[in-house]
């Protein structure tokens, strides 16, 4: 066991990238205007779910700059610089929506169809798909072909993380539904979870993200949330997730936003006897999400990081 673990010292490493060192350095050459690095990061095999997690932190990189623009106007037949550019351009409509009014439905269609050029030059690739998924929650009202899209994900992937967390959000309250509908969904789908998926910890997703549209709608306020984190429901999902999740775990999963979703949850419902597994499992890698939304992260997830490994 690493020093730090018998300690219980140190502050929490954040790190997006989860330890993957050519996305880290994809993701700088994004911002210094080169895009060779995020071509090479695309083009290497792997899982869509790995994959997936580097398009997400490449486009996040890349919103803010002209870089992935570049990069499909020299290689236009590149499906890897079209699936980027269609999700750049999808979390460049948030950032609009966050400065001023939701972008109108012109600036959304003309952000789909870039989605569904990706989805023609990469055709076994679940990812333009689940990036229409998250802007069809920019449309007032949603978007009338969200089963069609759900579809088109789940014939390429039918567990694929990213996907589901999306469906989970235009399902929420904060959205274009309410919490009853998210934490249906997310337990139909731990329900069918096939072992080793951290799609297991979805209703505790849903759990924490209703939690925190509470919070913001209704101020810091408490009431009606005593039990939410702690009522045997929540309990059951929990040791479900260690079950089929944790019980299972490939070794060197890239789920580190999983793992700090399933501490935290753990810790609040009352279960931190449960909860040192699973922080010996993260070794020191922590998030903001799920800790922000119940006080500062970084003195939480230290304080339960030491109290449930001590000893």
């Amino acid at each position: 066991m690493a020093a730090w673990l018998r300690r219980g010292e140190g502050a929490p490493v954040y790190d997006p990238a989860f330890g993957d060192t050519a996305l880290a350095e994809a993701r700088q050459d994004i911002l210094l205007g080169r895009w060779e690095g995020a071509r090479d990061a695309l083009r290497a095999p792997g899982a869509w779910d790995g994959r997936a997690h580097r398009i997400r932190l490449l486009a996040d990189a890349a919103a803010g700059r002209r870089t992935v623009d570049l990069w499909q106007a020299s290689e236009p037949r590149n499906p890897d610089a079209a699936v980027l550019r269609a999700e750049t351009e999808v979390m460049r409509m948030f950032a609009a929506a966050r400065t001023g009014p939701n972008p109108d439905v012109a600036r959304l269609d003309r952000t789909a169809r870039f989605c569904h050029r990706a989805a023609e030059l990469a055709p076994a690739d679940p990812y333009p798909w689940v990036s229409l998924f998250a802007l069809a929650r920019l449309y007032p009202g949603g978007h009338a072909k969200m089963s069609e899209w759900w579809k088109e994900i789940r014939g390429r992937d039918p567990h694929h993380r990213e996907g589901h967390h999306q469906a989970l959000r235009y399902l929420s309250a904060r959205w274009h539904g309410s919490y009853g509908m998210a934490l249906n969904f997310a337990w139909d789908v731990a329900e069918y979870a096939p072992q080793g998926s951290p799609l297991a910890i979805l209703p505790q997703v849903a759990r924490a993200e209703h939690y925190r549209h509470r919070m913001a709608t209704e101020g810091n306020t408490t009431i009606g949330l005593a039990r939410h984190w702690s009522d045997e429901r929540a309990r059951t999902d929990l040791r479900n997730a260690l079950d089929i999740w944790i019980a299972h775990r490939a070794p060197e999963a890239q789920d580190v936003a999983d793992l700090n979703h399933l501490a935290h949850g753990l810790v609040l419902a009352g279960m931190a006897d449960r909860a040192g597994e699973v922080f010996r499992l993260l070794e020191n890698r922590a998030t903001e999400v799920p800790w922000c939304y119940t006080g500062d992260p970084e003195q939480q997830f230290v304080r339960w990081r030491d109290r449930t490994l001590s000893g």
